[in-house]
């Protein structure tokens, strides 16, 4: 799953990789941890062939939500099951996108509950792209958004058993369902050396935290 993130492109950067054109409320950058419920850049189709970079929240409001409060918050949808659920199929067949980031977040638990950090990131130093599912909620048309996950390969699997679907380059306008159709055989882990990963301090745990040393690699002991 991915329930936390970094994402340290500016603006100019992703309009420039993904080849979109910037709407003008886009959340600033970097941000070393994005958090559920807030604003985040997303690329999504917008017609004629051209793609947008706009802002969303991030948590999936099904329509029939009185409120946002008023489900579970859905901020990950899982590739096995995304056709069928009643929340999500119509936008895994109509409303995909993509999720930039610079690399992600996940926790074990050690035998007494405490909660211990990795993050996640392209061996390449990459960004990373999401493969995400989107719709508008409510009568303001609030566009939200979820990042689809599946089972855990090598890299994760020993520390979560699910990660975040994380699109090559390649296959981007395929799940934009720019090249057509076949997206649903990307829903997949990504192959084993692609992604590295190191223990974080335990700041990150904090939603309220911010800052570069975040996602730095933990130097200190006395944090383990």
């Amino acid at each position: 799953m991915c329930g936390r993130y970094a994402l340290t492109l500016p603006q100019e950067a992703m309009v420039q990789m993904f080849q979109a054109v910037p709407a003008n409320d886009l959340p600033e950058t970097p941000s070393f941890n994005v958090c559920p419920t807030v604003q985040v850049p997303v690329i999504r189709q917008a017609g004629e062939g051209g793609r947008a970079l706009v802002s969303m929240r991030w948590g999936f409001l099904p329509h029939w939500y009185a409120s946002p409060t008023d489900g579970p918050l859905l901020i990950n949808a899982r590739a096995e099951t995304i056709a069928e659920k009643p929340a999500f199929r119509e936008a895994c067949r109509a409303r995909r996108c993509l999720i930039p980031a610079t690399g992600f977040y996940e926790w074990v638990k050690t035998e007494d509950g405490t909660r211990l950090p990795w993050y996640f990131y392209h061996a390449d130093g990459s960004p990373i792209a999401f493969a995400g599912i989107w719709q508008t909620w409510g009568p303001d048309q609030v566009p939200t958004c979820a990042i689809v996950s599946c089972a855990a390969g090598p890299t994760m699997s020993e520390i979560h058993h699910r990660e975040p679907v994380m699109l090559a380059p390649e296959d981007w306008a395929l799940w934009l369902g720019e090249a057509g159709k076949g997206a649903a055989r990307l829903m997949h882990s990504v192959p084993e050396g692609r992604v590295l990963r190191h223990r974080v301090s335990r700041a990150v745990n904090s939603n309220r935290a911010t800052g570069s040393e975040l996602v730095d690699p933990l130097i200190d002991e006395d944090d383990n």
